[in-house]
């Protein structure tokens, strides 16, 4: 891609350029209308309109301007021949491309629009959009605000976007019928996907599983330690040992005692227990049993791809569906 960089330029520099561009633009719409014109008067029914209206206007036309339409032309072409030289001197002057020939590679349009035959002719138009996207970087004019250039811009819009969701949903076809006909989809996940990455896996697994048994003690200490609490009487009361025990002398009062050192001990024993989850040891018991789960996990069979299959057509035809809506109604209409 070219590297466009344009130099400042002084006042001077700016309105020469200016009346420049639009003396081009008028030269150039003045050619179009003459080609559209003269296009027009070959044809054998408008040509007998136009000399029955106006015989006078016709037979100067006629003889003046048809006659030496080649001639006429040519004066116009070697305006534009010139534009081009100027614009590529300026462009070298100003060092606008990395290398000084990049500039009729660039402005294609405007070295074929010069060739004075009908096919290459018609390129002129687009000289007149290059003049005005530059008279739009000088800020001489503000096409955005031009009603063509917004009912241009909304088609545009819309041609791309339906052009971008067809191609998309082409693409998603594609993929549900290789994910259909290709068997090991499954196998090549887990091979090509899920096993590199199997250590960083479980250690993340490991990780949050900690963390989630630490967080979820610390928030709901007291409820558990309430439930333990509770759990310890009512085994005690539902106990028949217990119950024949109270039912001794001074058998109540070394019931309660006996409840309240084994809720006492069942606490201490649950804070140790959850304490320890911050220890190396739980660390490792808790990556071996998140690797075994993990190996369990990976473990494929014709079911399981059938499955994982399903899930991934199902997907892709949420994701078609999504894109096939039509956004662009929801913003113009």
């Amino acid at each position: 891609m070219p590297d466009a960089r344009n130099a400042p330029l002084g006042p001077l520099g700016e309105r020469a350029h200016l009346a420049w561009d639009l003396l081009v633009i008028a030269l150039v719409i003045a050619n179009l209308t003459l080609l559209l014109f003269d296009s027009l008067f070959l044809l054998p029914p408008l040509n007998s309109a136009f000399e029955a209206v106006a015989p006078t206007l016709h037979g100067a036309y006629e003889r003046r301007i048809h006659a030496n339409f080649l001639t006429i032309d040519l004066a116009f072409v070697a305006v534009f021949i010139l534009d081009v030289l100027l614009g590529w001197a300026v462009a070298i002057a100003e060092r606008r491309y990395h290398r000084w020939f990049f500039y009729p590679f660039v402005h294609w349009y405007d070295v074929l629009g010069c060739i004075p035959l009908a096919g290459f002719r018609l390129l002129r138009i687009l000289r007149v959009i290059s003049l005005l996207f530059r008279l739009q970087r000088l800020k001489m004019i503000d096409v955005r605000r031009w009603y063509l250039y917004g009912v241009l811009a909304k088609y545009y819009d819309i041609l791309m976007e339906e052009l971008t969701d067809r191609i998309a949903i082409r693409m998603l076809d594609n993929v549900q019928e290789q994910v259909r006909t290709r068997d090991s989809l499954t196998n090549g996940m887990v091979e090509r996907v899920v096993r590199p990455r199997q250590q960083a896996l479980i250690q993340e697994i490991s990780q949050r599983l900690e963390a989630m048994a630490g967080s979820a003690y610390t928030h709901n200490r007291p409820d558990i330690l309430r439930y333990v609490r509770g759990l310890v009487g009512r085994t005690l009361t539902e106990s028949p040992e217990i119950q024949r025990l109270s039912r001794l002398p001074m058998g109540g009062q070394l019931t309660r005692g006996l409840e309240a050192s084994l809720s006492d001990l069942a606490c201490r024993l649950v804070n140790e227990a959850l304490a320890g989850l911050q220890s190396p040891e739980f660390s490792t018991l808790v990556e071996h049993l998140a690797e075994s789960g993990f190996d369990a996990w990976l473990r494929t069979d014709p079911h399981t791809e059938q499955v994982t299959e399903q899930v991934l057509i199902d997907v892709l035809e949420l994701l078609k569906e999504q894109v096939a809506v039509k956004e662009w109604r929801q913003r113009y209409e």
